[in-house]
């Protein structure tokens, strides 16, 4: 499943800023990791401890893409995924935990993220080439293979096995907030105190600027996404936002977005952006997904329900609504402090 994200971070300019006590530095870096654009940026008053934190935080990215790529054949996905109706796959505990957790996220949200949904024939085309709808059989049999409940856990031997021929699991909804947690986790162990792992838009900081300003993050507007319509300072936070309105497909003068309710097939409606926004990227790139298929009613009652969990959305008729904690600043221009942006607006898949 894809999404648009459309965060903007924005990142003070280090070599003008004026500290009381001592000159830190801001270093970045940004490449192309997962399939999709990574920056990894590091504050530190030592230039080299900073690089090799980076360097560190992107050699652990790359470690969790071998591990967890439904594409690369020599994956342990992969395995699970050969193996689907056959036999269980043992694995390592940590691809072992992570399923589990996204089985404990599909729980939660009654299917509407499940990681099994990388199954599902490609009915929908959201490259300007769809003209017709797909019949009801043809949606039907295109998640005939998608359920969470088909995935079984074995503790004992930290096994995996999909009970039908055809399943297929997917990370496309998590996997980057997964990275993002634990290059930060790295980089922090090797002495940064600051910085930010933004995976194509699923992002999250730690610590402050290096003039000691907080992170500041521009929630794009639908309508227009080179215009930021509000913002967020973010310390210790993860953010992530999902949108449905650049990738879409319009039969019958009816625009259908590209996001798919795993549960029946069809593109979900009701929401043009959903962001999501507390301390763990993983569970805030999986919320980001779910919300979006449950809608405006019951996305916000399950985020209301959960401790240190807030939400952003933008419905189909532009209403901005907001979680019960949620505090937002709007600034008709980008907030002073903020000097050299740096946009995030790639997709993930």
């Amino acid at each position: 499943m894809q999404f648009w994200l459309v965060a903007l971070l924005l990142v003070c300019n280090a070599a003008q800023a004026q500290t009381p006590a001592r000159e830190l530095k801001t270093q970045k870096k940004v490449l192309l990791l997962m399939g999709t654009r990574f920056e990894l940026v590091a504050v530190s008053e030592d230039e080299q401890q900073a690089n090799e934190a980076i360097e560190a935080g992107i050699t652990e990215i790359q470690r969790i893409e071998a591990l967890i790529s439904e594409w690369q054949p020599t994956s342990q996905t992969s395995a699970i995924n050969r193996s689907a109706g056959g036999m269980p796959v043992s694995v390592d505990e940590e691809l072992y935990e992570l399923i589990r957790r996204s089985l404990r996220i599909s729980e939660l949200t009654g299917g509407a993220f499940d990681i099994s949904w990388a199954a599902a024939d490609k009915v929908w085309k959201f490259d300007g080439s769809m003209k017709e709808m797909p019949s009801q059989e043809t949606v039907k049999n295109s998640i005939r293979h998608i359920g969470y409940h088909k995935i079984q856990l074995i503790p004992e031997t930290h096994s995996v096995f999909l009970k039908e021929e055809g399943m297929k699991i997917g990370f496309g909804a998590i996997g980057k907030g997964y990275a993002a947690n634990r290059a930060r986790d790295l980089m922090r162990r090797m002495g940064i105190q600051s910085g930010v792992v933004n995976a194509a838009g699923d992002l999250i900081t730690w610590g402050k600027q290096a003039d000691g300003q907080p992170w500041y993050i521009g929630i794009a507007d639908p309508a227009d996404k080179e215009k930021v319509f509000s913002w967020l300072t973010a310390d210790h936070t993860a953010v992530v936002t999902s949108g449905s309105y650049e990738k879409y497909a319009e039969i019958n003068g009816k625009r259908y977005g590209h996001i798919i309710d795993p549960r029946t097939g069809y593109p979900v409606s009701g929401l043009k952006s959903v962001t999501i926004i507390c301390p763990d990227a993983e569970l805030a790139d999986a919320l980001a997904t779910a919300v979006f298929v449950l809608g405006k009613e019951e996305g916000l009652y399950l985020v209301n329900q959960l401790k240190g969990v807030e939400c952003l959305l933008v419905t189909d008729e532009n209403e901005m609504v907001t979680s019960d904690q949620l505090h937002l600043h709007y600034y008709k221009n980008k907030p002073a402090s903020a000097k050299a942006p740096i946009p995030a607006k790639t997709s993930k898949i």
